[in-house]
């Protein structure tokens, strides 16, 4: 892997941390309940971001795996979420 594309994938992955965590302290001190659920929401998909970063970076498929199961599971989690939020019921 040629040097300049090494040092922009450690740009983007310090990058990645850093919004990661200004999304953390937007969840953590949001005014209400929708604010929080798009925090998470923008968490979990920046990590994902950082983990196609980690595989690019260590040239490992297996991150991009973790990645696709993160990312179905996220989704469920959060159709759930705002469907318990909406209708104050689970099912």
């Amino acid at each position: 892997m040629s040097n300049l594309l090494q040092i922009a994938l450690y740009v983007s992955l310090i990058i990645h941390v850093v919004l990661i965590g200004i999304s953390v302290w937007r969840v953590w001190w949001g005014d209400n309940v929708i604010d929080r659920l798009m925090g998470t929401e923008l968490v979990t998909t920046l990590f994902l971001a950082v983990l196609v970063l980690v595989s690019l970076i260590f040239q490992d498929s297996i991150y991009i795996d973790v990645a696709l199961g993160l990312a179905a599971l996220s989704f469920i989690g959060t159709v759930a979420l705002a469907k318990y939020l909406a209708d104050e019921q689970m099912f």
